[in-house]
């Protein structure tokens, strides 16, 4: 194969029109939209339009004029298209920590008579960290297992297994469907953390029979840097759930003013504080344009994208020490490729100098995205080309390339 065959690939490519949406400065391919996504032209215009119209002129009316109440649940019924979801299971709020905890106390809510939650070691640390400061308040029990583990540890003591869909490092992909059937079968809930999913893979909660689920707007969905992130009720358990931060946006009648708390009952129970209105703006012009290309698109040619830099690298980078970190099988990944390397760090360095963006996991992981809407195969070959003259010149063993930076 060369770069003609690449050529020919895109060529064909149905979603090669977006990559004029987005907004990428020039020399630079960007592998690593799965940790924060470019930005959308639009975006831009939308978030002028949010700060010098809505706000400086609408003011406090635009909170009824231009939406702004409702855009946790506008937005939400946006990303539930992106995710198998009904309009009314989703909503747009917080972070994704902030949600995951809300999501984990509301299935302890559910299964009251179970006090044992379930998550993977490995797991992105922030999942972690909030499921084990959750259980100390809530008196209940984390257990972090090896993957090979979890579905055998399932047991009439589990109120819910918390999953990473695909994982953070490896790209490694649960089967939803599986897994959820099996988890819901021991009477436990089923809690998905769609970061790596959410505008990368075709994914259909609703199929699977998902209770609940996460998801960031940063990422694949190019909302920017802090962007709100959504979560997910099916809405079979939306009249009982609990939240553990029950603010007055989640109230039944928020502008009534009532002294006590009284829950909404549908998705806006999940609501706490007042939106974001600015950061919502951002993420809006990203779904918007997330929502033109078809979801199974997006996902195959991300995983040829995946293919062919997996491909390349191992045969025009061989011997150079490079492994694969993750599955080979492209229905068991994502849309991420991690290569281990004794001198990764450097490498991921001496890359970004030369215009190729990827990132860093330690202790050993070169780790590049594949966003489908920006990315060609023409921008594979050429990372891939820069790549094996990093290597063989040992570009990466400069010293500037040695020293970590605060954030990598």
């Amino acid at each position: 194969m060369d770069r003609r065959d690449a050529d020919a690939l895109d060529a064909a490519d149905p979603l090669a029109r977006f990559r004029d949406a987005f907004d990428l400065p020039p020399g630079v391919i960007y592998l690593d939209g799965n940790s924060l996504g470019p930005l959308p032209r639009a975006a831009a215009a939308q978030v002028e339009r949010a700060v010098r119209q809505e706000w400086g002129q609408g003011l406090i009316a635009s909170w009824n004029t231009a939406g702004w109440i409702e855009a946790p649940q506008r937005l939400g019924a946006k990303v539930a298209r992106l995710i198998g979801a009904g309009p009314s299971e989703v909503a747009v709020a917080d972070s994704t920590s902030v949600n995951l905890f809300k999501l984990a106390a509301g299935a302890l809510s559910l299964r009251p008579d179970r006090k044992v939650i379930i998550t993977e070691q490995g797991n992105f640390p922030t999942d972690v960290y909030v499921l084990e400061g959750l259980c100390a308040q809530a008196g209940a029990m984390l257990k972090v297992l090896p993957p090979e583990e979890v579905m055998a540890a399932v047991d009439a003591d589990t109120a819910a297994v918390v999953l990473t869909h695909v994982h953070y490092k490896t790209a490694r992909r649960w089967d939803m469907a599986a897994v959820t059937q099996a988890v819901q079968a021991k009477g436990a809930l089923m809690l998905w953390d769609l970061a790596h999913t959410a505008g990368a893979l075709a994914c259909d909660l609703n199929g699977a029979g998902a209770d609940l689920a996460v998801g960031c707007g940063y990422k694949y969905l190019n909302g920017g840097p802090g962007a709100p992130a959504f979560l997910f009720v099916a809405a079979r358990h939306q009249a009982a759930i609990r939240s553990p931060l029950s603010g007055w946006m989640g109230h039944a009648a928020p502008f009534a003013f009532e002294d006590r708390y009284r829950p909404s009952g549908d998705i806006r129970t999940m609501l706490c504080g007042t939106p974001p209105i600015l950061g919502l703006a951002a993420l809006e012009a990203g779904l918007d344009l997330q929502l033109q290309a078809d979801p199974k698109a997006v996902e195959a040619k991300g995983l040829s994208l995946c293919r062919l830099f997996i491909q390349l690298v191992e045969t025009r980078c061989a011997g150079h020490g490079l492994v694969l970190a993750g599955p080979r099988e492209m229905a068991d990944r994502g849309l991420h490729v991690s290569f281990a390397h004794p001198e990764g760090y450097a490498l991921v360095q001496a890359l970004i100098a030369r215009g190729v963006v990827g990132d860093f996991r330690d202790p050993d992981i070169a780790r590049f995205g594949f966003s489908p809407l920006y990315l060609s195969h023409a921008d594979v070959w050429d990372a891939v080309e820069i790549l094996r003259e990093v290597l063989e010149s040992r570009a990466f063993e400069a010293p500037q390339f040695r020293t970590r930076a605060a954030v990598t």
